[in-house]
């Protein structure tokens, strides 16, 4: 899910990223926008240089203890009498230290290739779907791939996921078209935005290029209260959104040049760039979006580029050196019970109840019963929801912001500390959806890369919010698929907010109908026929995303993304094992949320201060002067 991209001289970019992928930074959650190198080139070289702690012996006989079958699925939960060696003395036990990852989008699938690679076997991936990948879903329609969740690479200089793509080859059949540089156009850099009204008209194409240069100026501003640290008046309560309408009605108010009608016009072009805006953030409106904030997102130097075989291929290289038995598909957590205790003894017994009593895992052989977890000394007892239970040394979380903020009371026990609590009921994150329609013959224009719908009878609103029966209204444009050869004649409508919601709930046919009726009144063509196929996003309704990608709501700032990285227990709290819980995804990057390079880069973060703790244990104990 992904795209945080810039309407500007075609307000017509975007991309869903998933993780949801705005997305992460370091620092440990930030990078200095300055370095040449990009942060996951360091974040790599970093667990590169981290030697194997194990022997290649060692390695082996610890990894065959490892082993669990995906199908059968024995057991999540591995032997803890593998040998003893540099990883398990960090936690004075004869075994590795058991790592559980959850989740196997970007963010879980780059933390667990850094700790595989690092010496760690002990290493587990429990994924709730019943596929890897996350918001990253790449379908196949015909000769198409089509996209339903993350789209662009956004950036190459330096971007972990361009520099993956172009060094395995899957840039090569790129076209002119499916790359854009600056402030991208969604497929294509060619052609002409076709701007028409619900009147059927068509605005004049010299009256576009005059507005979009005034939006873009504004949009330059709202850059600034970050950028440059401006305060930020009153008026504007802090949101992108007001300021941005207030400025532009303003200069287009006092403009002696145009009539009323041009005036008109180019008010309700505000509201459809608006729009395109939100499907860009994510975000129900561009209102909700912080004006103080807005200008920290951080964009990656050089082109974008679309991927024809599909982002799921990125996906695939991730999981390339994961042993499938190491990933548990179908296994959504009902709750962490993290730092456990000798006083949390009532809850284990209560645990060991259930599952002597739990028939179903016996009888397909997928649990054995555990042991006391305060008797393995491990901190954590994963509690998952077909009642197995999986005790584990650390616990990497990339749930999406959108799990966290329906789940975390239920998710964590001891509950989550207050100010992470804070940080995710603070940041925002909403649903953008694709609808995908395809016709058995063009009826735009060659020169047509997209539709852009204009409702006149807009021009004053405020914020545009609309009942359940008009959701097509938030739908802010229809993209045209380049090259044809590629996807046909393809067109990519993009919709979000509660309306996205809405249209999640209608049947395709209901869909299919509505999208053809607006087809016909923007463009004056009552012939436009039915396309004959469909195929859109859920993101919303889907229980184990719930939401395209995060946002900096008014009242939030990057603070909250590094709040939410914190591992847990926090480093003030001396007597309780270390890193237990460890947060990733796209949410938990500063600079890069909503992106799939900052998913991956927050994976690599989290699983390399693992790795940097061992080895400082390591160290320290063949160090240890003799007494």
């Amino acid at each position: 899910m992904e795209g945080h991209t810039n309407p500007g001289d075609d307000p017509t970019r975007g991309e869903i990223y998933v993780e949801n992928s705005k997305d992460p930074r370091i620092d440990p959650c930030g990078i200095n926008t300055k370095q040449s190198r990009s942060e996951g080139e360091a974040a790599q070289r970093k667990a590169e240089q981290s030697c194997s702690f194990l022997s290649q012996a060692e390695a082996q006989e610890s990894q065959s203890l490892s082993k669990r079958s995906l199908d059968g699925m024995q057991s999540c939960e591995i032997s803890s009498e593998s040998t003893d060696d540099p990883l398990s003395s960090g936690l004075r036990t004869h075994r590795q230290p058991r790592i559980v990852v959850i989740g196997a989008g970007l963010a879980g699938l780059a933390a667990t290739k850094v700790l595989l690679k690092n010496g760690f076997t002990d290493v587990t991936v429990l994924e709730a779907s019943d596929h890897i990948g996350g918001r990253v879903l790449s379908v196949q329609q015909g000769k198409a791939t089509l996209e339903l969740g993350a789209t662009w690479i956004h950036g190459a200089i330096g971007n972990p996921v361009y520099h993956l793509a172009e060094d395995n080859g899957l840039l090569e059949d790129t076209t002119d078209e499916e790359r854009s540089v600056g402030r991208i156009s969604l497929y294509t850099k060619n052609g002409v935005s076709h701007y028409q009204t619900n009147v059927g008209k068509r605005i004049p194409k010299d009256l576009v290029e005059e507005f979009s240069d005034l939006y873009n100026e504004v949009y330059e501003l709202t850059q600034e209260f970050f950028q440059n640290g401006k305060p930020v008046c009153a008026e504007s309560q802090n949101s992108v959104g007001i300021f941005t309408r207030d400025v532009v009605r303003k200069r287009i108010t006092v403009d002696p040049d145009d009539s009323e009608s041009t005036k008109k016009l180019k008010l309700s072009m505000l509201q459809q760039y608006l729009k395109v805006e939100s499907c860009e953030s994510s975000s129900p409106s561009m209102d909700e979006v912080s004006l103080s904030e807005f200008g920290e997102w951080t964009e990656i130097p050089g082109a974008h580029y679309v991927i024809p075989e599909g982002f799921m291929k990125i996906v695939e290289l991730l999981a390339r050196d994961i042993p499938s038995s190491t990933v548990c598909l179908s296994k959504p957590i009902r709750c962490i019970h993290w730092n456990f205790s000798a006083q949390r003894q009532e809850v284990i017994d209560k645990s060991d109840d259930t599952i002597r009593d739990n028939n179903h895992n016996e009888n397909n052989h997928s649990c054995r019963p555990r042991r006391d977890p305060v008797k393995l000394r491990s901190p954590i007892f994963l509690e998952c929801e077909d009642e197995e239970w999986i005790m584990a040394d650390h616990v990497i979380v990339t749930a999406s912001l959108g799990v966290l903020k329906q789940n975390h009371e239920a998710m964590f026990s001891p509950s989550l500390p207050d100010d992470k609590v804070l940080a995710i009921e603070k940041l925002g994150i909403s649903t953008t959806d694709k609808i995908f329609l395809e016709f058995e013959e063009p009826f735009w224009s060659p020169e047509c890369n997209s539709i852009q719908f204009v409702w006149e009878d807009e021009a004053q609103l405020e914020q545009p919010v609309y009942p359940e029966d008009l959701w097509y209204k938030k739908i802010c444009s229809f993209d045209v698929l380049y090259p044809p050869e590629r996807y046909g004649h393809m067109l990519s409508g993009w919709i979000c907010g509660q309306e996205a919601l809405y249209m999640e709930r209608c049947d395709d046919e209901t869909v299919a109908e509505t999208c053809t009726e607006l087809l016909r009144r923007f463009t004056g063509n009552p012939d436009i026929p039915k396309p004959c196929r469909v195929l859109r996003s859920s993101w919303g309704s889907n229980p184990y995303i719930q939401g395209s990608y995060s946002f900096t709501r008014v009242g939030s700032s990057g603070e909250d993304c590094e709040r939410l990285a914190m591992p847990l227990p926090y480093a003030n709290s001396t007597k309780a094992p270390p890193l237990q819980v460890l947060f990733a995804g796209e949410a938990t990057h500063r600079k890069y949320y909503s992106t799939t390079h900052g998913a991956l880069l927050s994976g690599q973060r989290e699983a390399t201060r693992l790795v940097e703790m061992y080895q400082d244990l390591h160290r320290a104990q063949h160090t240890k002067p003799n007494m």
